[in-house]
């Protein structure tokens, strides 16, 4: 996701536990945010002390980073605010009130953005409960579309007029300046008029209206020593003011300023029209109540080797998980978070089935055609080594049947309020690519996106292929719409030393990052804006 994606977390509790033998007690939280691929907690911050309530709301907020793609854990602990635990984060038993740990996704993925949690760790005691409420922090993202036009500007050219372009800077905190837009050059005119541009309101102030936005007005030379025509300046703020009326800057040329007594400009640009959208971002539509709703497919062909013998991808050791079920809770335990009901579809392909030895591309790991969800990630590992004891692995590798059955299950809603995310995990070794590509480029119209694990040691070519990341997928002549496909080989995440937490950290971050946009692409090509969470 977007570095910069901000979070701000409010807090309250309620029916807090009744330390204080005189009056109520005064409760204060402290936020402990979890070290990624370890099991350290550091303070990250703590509210205010309020005084005397055992219902208090917190002013002080939490403001975090968050990205998507990362498990990030927070822990609350919840204590008398007053003395003897200043120094230290800890607070003492006679102090404390409770805990509650919780990811920042459950909080994002829930209801409007809002999450209780029952307060715990006071032996025989009922603490309560904690109220979380994340809202992103509107890091301006509106998107700002401007279109100007020059008059009577100098002549630079000896042969012919001048070819004008303008470049915009905005100003930083110390005063220096930073390049944030250059227009095209318009040939051989003193009078241009530019074509519209739009460019993030970030980009233009940082989000600070009244910082000075500073202009060059240049003529293009063909060997890159443009000339300098002149300049002017003006803020975010004067320049929205021309929604209403069109604003004409002078072009100034300090030198020539200096030089000539009857120096007036160098011309003038004038603003012809200024609007303002607002881009909308993941966490909106999330918030609006977008559900992800995840299917796992697990490759059961024979190029895998037996279940039963250590060689295979498929083995199951009492020592430890194998690829297959390391990459499947990697990336499963993050998008639960985003699933309400936490029922995932689960199928297998490429192995012959009990009763009959039928070959199948999408059995139900669970057995139940009619209705193969499994509960939590757990149900659907539960059911994949439940599955690798009934079924033979056979052949041939066929991606298609199952990428077009979600797709068809996307295809019945596709007005933004739902959107599927399928995990394939495979060894790589596809058969049916002609019309896997076909499925995936019908898919890329649908709210769908296609993640691919490639376990085992294979050559991955034509995973690469079906990741449009380089060239964008095509079949029989019609491209796919947007890009819905990411893959990863999993040898790249296992870490030498073993530390298999922070190798599946890393494997979740890298599958998991393109989701948000794109969720996004498919919601602006259908022009859908998400739904704004009712107010209380």
């Amino acid at each position: 996701s977007v570095p910069g994606t901000k979070v701000e977390l409010t807090v309250s509790c309620r029916n807090l536990l009744d330390l204080d033998t005189f009056s109520k007690s005064d409760p204060v939280v402290v936020l402990f945010v979890q070290v990624s691929g370890s099991s350290e907690w550091k303070e990250f911050g703590r509210t205010e002390v309020i005084d005397n309530t055992l219902n208090p709301d917190f002013v002080r907020k939490f403001v975090l980073d968050y990205y998507f793609e990362e498990k990030q854990n927070l822990r609350f602990d919840v204590g008398l605010g007053q003395p003897p635990w200043s120094h230290s984060a800890l607070f003492g038993a006679q102090d404390f009130l409770g805990q509650a740990f919780v990811a920042l996704g459950e909080v994002i993925g829930s209801q409007r953005g809002r999450l209780e949690r029952p307060l715990t760790g006071v032996p025989g005691k009922r603490c309560g409960t904690i109220l979380l409420l994340a809202e992103e922090l509107s890091n301006c993202r509106d998107i700002v579309t401007m279109q100007l036009c020059a008059n009577k500007l100098d002549k630079k050219d000896f042969f012919g007029k001048s070819d004008p372009f303008l470049v915009f800077y905005r100003s930083n905190e110390d005063g220096t300046f930073t390049i944030c837009h250059k227009t095209e050059v318009v040939k051989n005119t003193l009078n241009p008029v530019w074509q519209p541009f739009t460019i993030p309101v970030r980009a233009l102030c940082n989000g600070d209206y009244d910082r000075t936005v500073k202009i060059d007005v240049y003529d293009w030379d063909r060997d890159g020593s443009h000339d300098f025509i002149g300049e002017f300046a003006t803020s975010y703020r004067e320049l929205s003011r021309a929604q209403s009326q069109f604003t004409v800057y002078e072009v100034l040329n300090p030198r020539k300023k200096c030089k000539k007594k009857k120096y007036v400009n160098s011309g003038t640009v004038t603003l012809l029209s200024f609007s303002v959208e607002s881009e909308f971002t993941f966490v909106d539509y999330i918030r609006g109540g977008t559900q992800l709703n995840f299917t796992v497919a697990i490759d059961f062909t024979a190029s895998n080797g037996l279940p039963s013998q250590p060689t295979s991808l498929h083995y199951v050791s009492p020592y430890q998980l194998s690829a297959y079920a390391l990459a499947l809770k990697a990336v499963g335990e993050i998008i639960q978070d985003y699933d309400s009901d936490k029922l995932f579809p689960a199928y297998g392909f490429g192995a012959k089935v009990p009763p009959d030895g039928k070959i199948s591309h999408q059995f139900p790991l669970n057995n139940n055609v009619e209705n193969p969800s499994c509960a939590g990630i757990e149900g659907v590992l539960e059911s994949y080594l439940q599955s690798l004891r009934t079924v033979q692995l056979y052949g041939p590798t066929n991606f298609a049947p199952v990428i077009n059955q979600v797709a068809g299950i996307a295809a019945q809603v596709t007005d933004g309020s739902q959107y599927h995310v399928l995990l394939i995990i495979t060894d790589g070794v596809i058969s049916d690519m002609l019309q896997t590509k076909e499925a995936i480029v019908t898919a890329s119209s649908l709210p769908m996106s296609i993640i691919i694990v490639g376990v085992g040691p294979a050559e991955f070519e034509a995973m690469e292929e079906l990741d449009g990341d380089e060239v964008r997928l095509s079949s029989r002549g019609r491209y796919a719409e947007r890009d819905i496909v990411q893959f990863v080989p999993f040898r790249d995440y296992v870490d030498d030393s073993g530390n298999q937490v922070l190798s599946m950290a890393r494997l979740a971050k890298d599958v998991l990052a393109e989701i948000p946009e794109q969720l996004l692409s498919y919601m602006k090509t259908r022009d859908i804006k998400p739904r704004r969470a009712d107010p209380e």
